[in-house]
C-alpha cells in the first residue's frame, strides 16, 4: 500500500487553493471569464491605477495571476511561479497600500497573502505529488528559484517606481488645477 506522505498532501492543498485563485482572477482580466472585465477592461483600470500602457501591464497582471497561479497549481516550475506570483503581487499591493491592511478597508491584505503564499511555495517546492516532482525536479533546481526571485524583485520594483511616478504627477497636476480653480496659483 502507498504511504500518503502529510506534508506533500499539504503542499498539493496549498497549491491548488491559492494557484486555483489567482488562475481565476487572471483569467477575468485575460479573458473575461467569472465575470472579469476582460482585457479592455483590464486596461483602462491599469491606466486608471496609474500602471501605463494600460494594455501591456493588464496582460503582464493577468499572464502573471493566471500563468502563475497555473503552474502552482500543477506543480511546475514551482519556484519561478512563486516568484511570478510574489511579483505580480507586489503590484497589486503598491495599489491597496494606502488603504491600509485591511481589505475590508480596501488594504493590501488579501495580495499580500497570496504573495506571501507564493514565495513561501517557491521556496519549499511543490512536493512529491507535482509535475516537478515527475521531472525530477529538473525545473525546480535551488538556482532556478533564485534567478526567478530575483528577477522578479527586480521587475516588480521597476513596475511598482514607475507606477508611484505617474501617480505623483497625477497628484500634483491636479493640486495645480485646484490652485488655479482657487485663484492661488502662480500665472
Amino acid at each position: 500500500m502507498t504511504c500518503l506522505h502529510r506534508k506533500d498532501l499539504g503542499l498539493l492543498a496549498l497549491r491548488t487553493a491559492v494557484g486555483g485563485v489567482l488562475f481565476a482572477h487572471g483569467a477575468q482580466k485575460l479573458f473575461g471569464w467569472f465575470g472579469g472585465p476582460g482585457p479592455e477592461g483590464t486596461a483602462q483600470a491599469m491606466e486608471h491605477m496609474g500602471f501605463l500602457p494600460g494594455d501591456r501591464n493588464a496582460r503582464a497582471a493577468g499572464l502573471g495571476e493566471a500563468g502563475g497561479g497555473a503552474l502552482l497549481v500543477l506543480g511546475l516550475a514551482t519556484p519561478a511561479a512563486g516568484a511570478v506570483v510574489a511579483g505580480t503581487m507586489a503590484g497589486a499591493i503598491s495599489v491597496h497600500a494606502p488603504a491600509g491592511f485591511f481589505a475590508q478597508g480596501g488594504g493590501y491584505e488579501y495580495p499580500a497573502l497570496l504573495g506571501a503564499c507564493g514565495v513561501a511555495l517557491g521556496v519549499a517546492g511543490a512536493g512529491r505529488y507535482s509535475v516537478d516532482a515527475a521531472l525530477g525536479h529538473a525545473l525546480a533546481r535551488p538556482w532556478v528559484g533564485a534567478l526567478a526571485f530575483a528577477a522578479s524583485a527586480l521587475g516588480a520594483a521597476v513596475v511598482v517606481a514607475r507606477r508611484q511616478d505617474e501617480v505623483r504627477r497625477r497628484e500634483a497636476r491636479a493640486a495645480d488645477e485646484a490652485a488655479r480653480e482657487n485663484g492661488t496659483g502662480l500665472s
